[in-house]
């Protein structure tokens, strides 16, 4: 595995300054064609407590409800490819995670541990799609442990080289398993998803946001309220204007308790390590 490589100074603030064109070009899209968007996690947070990117923060976060993301995909070709593409595993097959990114064209980066995975590469932001969880606590519990064995799937290939001991041997062996069946088994639930349906939503290939980072009670663990990602507000970020949920104070104190409280500063750190990265003509 090749070593880290700390971005700092003036070119962390150019990569912020990448992914904002992306949220900016990804909300003239979404605006021109209908399409609900919203950012979310450290983006809402920043949006909320910086106007902006939180100070540490190296990369942004858009959630869409299902129905929004297939739309999203569809008419993804009219996104500026000077600006960026769109990428998931429908369109690059080497891409092996169960959502989709907008990467910033002419760019080069490189997650630290997955130098051996062939897909396309680039500054991005993330668009996670949410998906219908099962009404019932027993069976959001049974869907949780199938997703935890399909993102393990997924993760595998990285897993057998950056893990060391049991989960070395564990990755090594789901790594033979081809990623296609992990797709194939998450169809089950994202083909069931709608907008108008009254069950709660989550990210399926990403830890359940309930158990993120605070274990709530069991029957708010696995899913957050629709009615969050129905309705939106406009945010000031980095001068732009940008959408977010117009619930963000529920959803950043269900995900962050007292979230304008800054984390102590052992905690403000960089989320997504890299071994390379090149900002190429864009510098």
């Amino acid at each position: 595995m090749e070593k880290k490589k700390t971005i700092e100074g003036d070119d962390f603030r150019k990569l912020q300054l990448f992914e904002l064109d992306l949220l900016v070009e990804l909300d003239r899209v979404c605006r021109a064609n209908g399409i609900v968007y919203q950012i979310w996690a450290g983006t809402q947070l920043g949006a909320v407590r910086h106007k902006g990117f939180i100070p540490w923060d190296d990369d942004a976060d858009v959630v869409m409800l299902r129905e929004e993301y297939e739309k999203f995909k569809r008419i993804s070709d009219q996104l500026n490819p000077r600006i960026c593409f769109f990428q998931d595993h429908d369109n690059d097959p080497n891409y092996r995670w169960g959502y989709g990114k907008l990467r910033r064209t002419g760019t080069k980066y490189v997650r630290l541990g997955q130098e051996h995975i062939a897909c396309k590469t680039g500054v991005f932001i993330d668009i996670f799609p949410l998906d219908d969880i099962p009404l019932s606590t027993i069976g959001q519990m049974i869907q949780d442990f199938h997703c935890f064995c399909i993102r393990k799937i997924q993760w595998s290939e990285v897993g057998r080289i950056t893990d060391k001991g049991f989960l070395k041997i564990w990755y090594s062996v789901l790594a033979k398993i081809p990623v296609d069946f992990a797709f194939n088994q998450l169809k089950k639930y994202t083909n069931k998803s709608r907008n108008d349906s009254p069950n709660k939503v989550r990210t399926l290939c990403y830890t359940s946001i309930g158990k993120l980072y605070y274990k709530h009670p069991i029957k708010e663990r696995y899913g957050m309220p629709k009615k969050w990602f129905r309705y939106t507000k406009e945010f000031e970020f980095e001068g732009k204007r940008l959408i977010g949920l117009a619930d963000y104070d529920e959803y950043l104190k269900f995900s962050y308790g007292d979230y304008m409280q800054l984390p102590p500063e052992s905690e403000r750190v960089q989320h997504a390590p890299v071994s390379d990265y090149d900002f190429g003509r864009l510098l």
